[in-house]
């Protein structure tokens, strides 16, 4: 692929994502913001939120840790930037945020600054031809961890579930089970560099105390728009590639099913139930 290619396909993809980022978190803030209370992340604390895309994590940081304290959110896309920039203004926490451009793998900060880094959605392992920002993860955990003070928390989260299609088992394993919603990982993927193995990549890093916890964000009736809307757009995100290799009757009933058009759309059921997960690995970084 060109590289003007490439370019254009990012935007493209930046475009997709701030057009449905909204929707998607309506879905998934319990979760999230479960794992952050788990952290019990201290009041008045200075964190780093990588890969912090439109900043919707970063405020939500900025609020568990209030009164005072302060977080900085870096990503790689001026363009989400500049929207994270407005939107703590229009909230009035342009004083608790602020944003950077930068890689995870080469950080723009000192050694030793942030009481705890967070990020979410963003480690994933993998030839770097499949557009994976890393083939090991421990280089990058050691940049997340030279940016951090000794001891402090660093928390990688990971979408790692959901349930969207009750009633239909079968049908949602057979979209699950496409390469299109598999999109980042290859036959030749290693084991190791499943995300669900991220407690190993800490201990190979040389963080103290390892653990994981898994968090629940679910739906059900009655569903507000928003929701309507994050979990329509959830479908599309997961499955609207996976028409090459999905059967002629699995596409259509997909899209009798999750087509907000449809008159058989499955959110219009009264006893509509799902649920997406997000899975958290946490260590501390060790006195030096």
């Amino acid at each position: 692929m060109a590289d003007g290619d490439q370019d254009n396909q990012a935007a493209g993809a930046e475009v997709s994502y701030l057009g449905i980022a909204d929707w998607i978190h309506r879905v998934t803030e319990p979760a999230i913001r479960g794992a952050m209370r788990a952290l019990q992340l201290p009041q008045g604390s200075r964190g780093l939120d990588v890969g912090c895309g439109i900043g919707t994590h970063t405020m939500w940081l900025a609020e568990a840790i209030s009164p005072g304290g302060h977080v900085t959110g870096v990503d790689i896309s001026r363009n989400y930037l500049a929207e994270a920039e407005k939107r703590a203004g229009e909230r009035g926490l342009g004083e608790r945020v602020s944003f950077r451009y930068g890689d995870m793998s080469a950080l723009p900060f000192d050694d030793d600054v942030f009481d705890w880094v967070w990020n979410v959605d963003i480690l994933y392992i993998g030839p770097k031809e499949t557009g994976m920002p890393a083939e090991d993860p421990v280089p990058v955990l050691n940049e997340l961890a030279r940016v951090a003070k000794p001891g402090a928390t660093i928390a990688v989260l990971f979408w790692s579930s959901q349930k969207l299609l009750p009633g239909y088992p079968l049908l949602e394993a057979r979209l699950n089970a496409t390469y299109a919603a598999n999109f980042i990982y290859r036959d030749d993927t290693k084991p190791e560099s499943h995300f669900l193995r991220c407690l190993g990549w800490l201990q190979a890093a040389g963080f103290e105390d390892p653990q994981a916890r898994t968090f629940v964000a679910e739906v059900q009736p009655p569903l507000d728009d928003a929701t309507r809307k994050g979990l329509a757009a959830t479908f599309q995100m997961f499955w609207e590639n996976a028409q090459p290799e999905a059967s002629a009757s699995d596409w259509a009933e997909f899209q009798r099913l999750c087509q907000p058009d449809s008159p058989d759309f499955i959110l219009n059921l009264p006893d509509y139930y799902a649920f997406v997960t997000y899975t958290l690995f946490y260590a501390r970084v060790p006195a030096k």
